[in-house]
């Protein structure tokens, strides 16, 4: 038998025991779709407690069948850093989480959900032959959120200190902890959801510290100087019940779009002339 009539019959052979050889390459008739192209951009919009309305944009499936793009897009938690909202880069070492609420066409509206401080900046602070004093307190704001805050606190040298440490005694600690949480329930006990924002975001000295920090620093400092006061984190525990009318409030009006506004419409009635025939 020739050599070509061999190689025939291991051929057919081969393809006998192999059915994908009969058939060609596994995967080469699949379309390949760019997965970009069903998707939408939608705005972020901060609420009015922030300088920086347009806070960023985001991407979602486009509506398809039974999947909507609003149901993906409600509940979404976005992070930004306070910089960005504040046009202020000294306190960009604060994280902001805004929660979306509401979708109104390509806007999605959101609200406060909670802050945090970087870890760079937080590591940056804490530091050898020094106490580090913490302490956190659940407060309900008038407006029904039921929020925890946390506070941190670093011992500092005295004025004409020779010893190397600056530890604070245990009775110490405990007196600038209880001094910590008579300020924090004092600051938060009378003022909404939008009002302890702007005390925990704002700056209030040369180092960026929030308001509510700086008091702390100030009443603690017969009892031990401190540094480095500041309000760390802010967790929303609980929230009242979803409310449109407060959430348009929060963001400035009824609608938080940049919608076209319509011609005037002119109301008044002329009645047409009566006709000879018809």
């Amino acid at each position: 038998m020739s050599s070509s009539g061999l190689e025939l019959i291991v051929l057919l052979l081969a393809v006998g025991k192999n059915k994908r050889l009969s058939k060609g390459k596994k995967g080469l008739k699949k379309k390949v779709v760019d997965p970009f192209t069903r998707k939408d951009w939608y705005d972020i919009k901060a609420p009015s407690m922030f300088e920086v309305r347009q806070a960023g944009k985001t991407l979602v499936n486009r509506t398809q069948g039974l999947r909507n793009a609003n149901d993906s897009l409600d509940g979404r938690v976005v992070e930004l850093s306070l910089g960005d909202l504040s046009k202020d880069e000294s306190r960009s070492f604060r994280k902001i989480q805004l929660k979306v609420d509401e979708i109104q066409g390509k806007n999605c509206l959101t609200n406060f959900y909670g802050m945090d401080m970087t870890t760079d900046k937080l590591r940056s602070m804490v530091k050898k032959w020094q106490s580090l004093i913490e302490a956190f307190v659940d407060v309900k704001t008038t407006d029904g959120y039921l929020v925890r805050i946390f506070v941190v606190a670093f011992t500092a040298r005295r004025r004409n200190q020779v010893k190397k440490t600056t530890y604070a005694q245990a009775a110490q600690i405990r007196q600038i902890r209880k001094k910590m949480f008579e300020i924090l329930n004092e600051e938060t006990a009378v003022c909404d959801l939008k009002e302890l924002v702007a005390k925990v975001t704002s700056s209030a000295s040369a180092s960026a510290q929030d308001s509510i920090a700086v008091r702390i620093e100030k009443a603690c400092h017969g009892i031990y100087p401190l540094q480095n006061t500041y309000t760390r984190k802010v967790k929303i525990l609980k929230a009242p019940k979803f409310d449109v009318s407060a959430l348009l409030a929060l963001h400035g009006g009824a609608s938080a779009g940049d919608a076209d506004v319509g011609a005037k419409i002119n109301k008044e009635f002329v009645e047409p002339p009566i006709l000879a025939s018809v």
